[in-house]
Protein backbone atom coordinates (compact mmCIF):
# COMPACT_ATOMS: atom_id res chain seq x y z
CA UNK A 1 0.00 0.00 0.00
CA UNK A 2 1.13 3.60 -0.96
CA UNK A 3 2.29 5.97 1.54
CA UNK A 4 -0.70 8.11 0.38
CA UNK A 5 -2.96 5.35 0.06
CA UNK A 6 -2.13 4.31 3.88
CA UNK A 7 -2.76 7.66 5.04
CA UNK A 8 -6.14 7.84 3.88
CA UNK A 9 -7.31 4.21 5.57
CA UNK A 10 -5.46 5.95 8.77
CA UNK A 11 -7.78 9.04 8.15
CA UNK A 12 -10.71 6.69 8.02
CA UNK A 13 -10.07 4.93 10.78
CA UNK A 14 -9.73 7.71 12.95
CA UNK A 15 -12.79 9.18 11.95
CA UNK A 16 -14.26 5.73 12.96
CA UNK A 17 -12.87 5.85 15.96
CA UNK A 18 -14.37 9.52 17.10
CA UNK A 19 -17.93 7.84 14.79
CA UNK A 20 -17.73 5.22 17.89
CA UNK A 21 -17.39 7.62 20.82
CA UNK A 22 -19.58 10.18 20.04
CA UNK A 23 -22.47 7.79 18.98
CA UNK A 24 -21.71 5.63 22.17
CA UNK A 25 -23.09 8.78 24.09
CA UNK A 26 -25.99 8.48 21.97
CA UNK A 27 -29.73 7.47 23.46
CA UNK A 28 -33.03 6.48 21.69
CA UNK A 29 -36.47 7.05 22.24
CA UNK A 30 -39.31 4.72 21.48
CA UNK A 31 -40.10 3.11 19.37
CA UNK A 32 -36.31 2.78 19.67
CA UNK A 33 -35.73 -0.66 21.78
CA UNK A 34 -32.53 -1.78 20.53
CA UNK A 35 -29.05 -0.33 18.92
CA UNK A 36 -26.42 -1.88 17.22
CA UNK A 37 -23.27 -0.85 16.27
CA UNK A 38 -21.21 -3.09 13.66
CA UNK A 39 -18.78 -0.11 14.12
CA UNK A 40 -17.92 -1.78 17.39
CA UNK A 41 -18.78 -5.24 17.39
CA UNK A 42 -17.70 -6.50 13.48
CA UNK A 43 -14.58 -3.81 13.51
CA UNK A 44 -12.22 -6.11 12.28
CA UNK A 45 -14.30 -6.70 8.97
CA UNK A 46 -15.06 -3.05 8.74
CA UNK A 47 -11.38 -1.98 9.18
CA UNK A 48 -10.52 -4.75 6.49
CA UNK A 49 -12.90 -2.84 4.11
CA UNK A 50 -11.19 0.31 4.88
CA UNK A 51 -7.35 -1.33 4.50
CA UNK A 52 -8.39 -2.94 1.37
CA UNK A 53 -10.85 -0.46 -0.34
CA UNK A 54 -10.02 2.59 1.09
CA UNK A 55 -9.25 4.70 -1.58
CA UNK A 56 -8.21 8.83 -1.99
CA UNK A 57 -10.46 11.06 -4.26
CA UNK A 58 -13.08 8.15 -5.47
CA UNK A 59 -15.33 9.64 -8.72
CA UNK A 60 -17.84 9.08 -6.38
CA UNK A 61 -18.92 8.22 -3.25
CA UNK A 62 -22.33 6.15 -2.82
CA UNK A 63 -23.89 6.50 0.84
CA UNK A 64 -26.49 4.45 2.43
CA UNK A 65 -29.08 5.01 4.80
CA UNK A 66 -27.43 2.67 7.64
CA UNK A 67 -26.73 -1.13 8.02
CA UNK A 68 -29.72 -3.61 7.55
CA UNK A 69 -30.43 -6.45 9.88
CA UNK A 70 -28.59 -8.96 7.21
CA UNK A 71 -25.93 -7.20 6.15
CA UNK A 72 -23.51 -4.15 7.36
CA UNK A 73 -25.11 -6.00 10.92
CA UNK A 74 -24.08 -9.38 10.06
CA UNK A 75 -20.21 -8.15 8.24
CA UNK A 76 -19.40 -4.70 9.10
CA UNK A 77 -19.03 -3.61 5.82
CA UNK A 78 -21.98 -0.95 4.11
CA UNK A 79 -24.41 -2.60 2.23
CA UNK A 80 -22.63 -6.21 3.20
CA UNK A 81 -24.55 -9.21 1.52
CA UNK A 82 -22.19 -12.28 3.56
CA UNK A 83 -21.97 -13.93 0.05
CA UNK A 84 -20.82 -11.40 -1.95
CA UNK A 85 -18.83 -9.68 1.05
CA UNK A 86 -16.80 -13.09 1.71
CA UNK A 87 -16.45 -14.58 -2.02
CA UNK A 88 -16.02 -11.19 -3.75
CA UNK A 89 -14.91 -8.46 -1.60
CA UNK A 90 -12.98 -11.05 0.42
CA UNK A 91 -13.69 -10.12 3.64
CA UNK A 92 -14.62 -12.50 6.35
CA UNK A 93 -12.92 -11.22 9.73
CA UNK A 94 -14.26 -12.43 12.80
CA UNK A 95 -18.31 -10.82 14.12
CA UNK A 96 -19.00 -10.16 17.80
CA UNK A 97 -22.35 -9.23 19.06
CA UNK A 98 -24.07 -6.08 19.73
CA UNK A 99 -24.31 -5.12 23.72
CA UNK A 100 -28.09 -5.81 23.80
CA UNK A 101 -29.09 -8.62 21.14
CA UNK A 102 -32.37 -8.24 20.35
CA UNK A 103 -33.90 -12.00 19.90
CA UNK A 104 -35.52 -11.47 16.88
CA UNK A 105 -32.47 -10.00 15.55
CA UNK A 106 -29.34 -12.27 15.46
CA UNK A 107 -25.88 -10.90 14.48
CA UNK A 108 -24.91 -15.04 12.61
CA UNK A 109 -22.14 -13.12 11.19
CA UNK A 110 -20.60 -15.05 8.32
CA UNK A 111 -23.06 -17.72 8.98
CA UNK A 112 -25.81 -15.51 8.34
CA UNK A 113 -27.92 -17.39 5.50
CA UNK A 114 -30.03 -14.17 4.68
CA UNK A 115 -29.77 -11.94 2.20
CA UNK A 116 -29.79 -7.62 2.06
CA UNK A 117 -31.46 -7.27 -0.86
CA UNK A 118 -30.03 -3.40 -1.05
CA UNK A 119 -26.36 -5.13 -0.54
CA UNK A 120 -27.32 -7.85 -3.49
CA UNK A 121 -28.30 -5.28 -6.48
CA UNK A 122 -25.44 -3.35 -5.40
CA UNK A 123 -22.49 -5.29 -4.97
CA UNK A 124 -23.90 -7.55 -7.48
CA UNK A 125 -23.88 -5.00 -9.72
CA UNK A 126 -20.04 -3.54 -9.20
CA UNK A 127 -19.23 -7.18 -9.73
CA UNK A 128 -21.21 -7.59 -13.31
CA UNK A 129 -20.35 -4.39 -14.57
CA UNK A 130 -15.91 -3.69 -13.11
CA UNK A 131 -15.31 -7.91 -12.89
CA UNK A 132 -13.06 -6.95 -9.80
CA UNK A 133 -13.47 -5.01 -6.42
CA UNK A 134 -10.19 -2.91 -7.02
CA UNK A 135 -11.65 -1.72 -10.24
CA UNK A 136 -14.71 -1.11 -8.80
CA UNK A 137 -12.92 0.76 -5.83
CA UNK A 138 -11.08 2.80 -8.20
CA UNK A 139 -13.79 4.48 -8.68
CA UNK A 140 -16.10 4.49 -6.38
CA UNK A 141 -16.19 4.14 -2.07
CA UNK A 142 -19.48 3.05 -0.20
CA UNK A 143 -20.89 4.36 3.02
CA UNK A 144 -23.64 4.92 5.26
CA UNK A 145 -24.07 8.12 6.71
CA UNK A 146 -25.50 6.53 9.71
CA UNK A 147 -23.83 3.26 11.17
CA UNK A 148 -26.40 2.30 13.68
CA UNK A 149 -29.10 -0.40 13.07
CA UNK A 150 -32.34 0.51 14.65
CA UNK A 151 -34.88 -2.14 16.08
CA UNK A 152 -37.78 -1.65 17.62
CA UNK A 153 -39.80 -4.18 20.39
CA UNK A 154 -41.13 -6.59 18.08
CA UNK A 155 -37.85 -6.87 16.05
CA UNK A 156 -39.30 -4.32 12.63
CA UNK A 157 -35.78 -2.36 11.67
CA UNK A 158 -36.44 1.31 12.30
CA UNK A 159 -34.39 3.50 9.66
CA UNK A 160 -33.35 6.72 10.78
CA UNK A 161 -35.86 8.83 8.59
CA UNK A 162 -38.56 7.01 11.29
CA UNK A 163 -36.66 8.26 14.11
CA UNK A 164 -38.45 10.69 16.61
CA UNK A 165 -37.56 14.28 15.14
CA UNK A 166 -35.38 14.76 18.59
CA UNK A 167 -33.44 11.91 18.17
CA UNK A 168 -32.75 12.38 14.70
Amino acid sequence: MSTKRSEVVESLKSIVGVQVKELGRLAFSPPVTHVYNPLVYAKACHFEYLDKYGRSAPEAVLVGMNPGPWGMVQTGVPFGVVSLVRDWLEICGPVGQPLELHPKRPVLGFDCKRKEVSGWRLWGWAREVFGTPDRFFDRFFVVNYCPLAFFQKDGGNVTPDKLRASDR
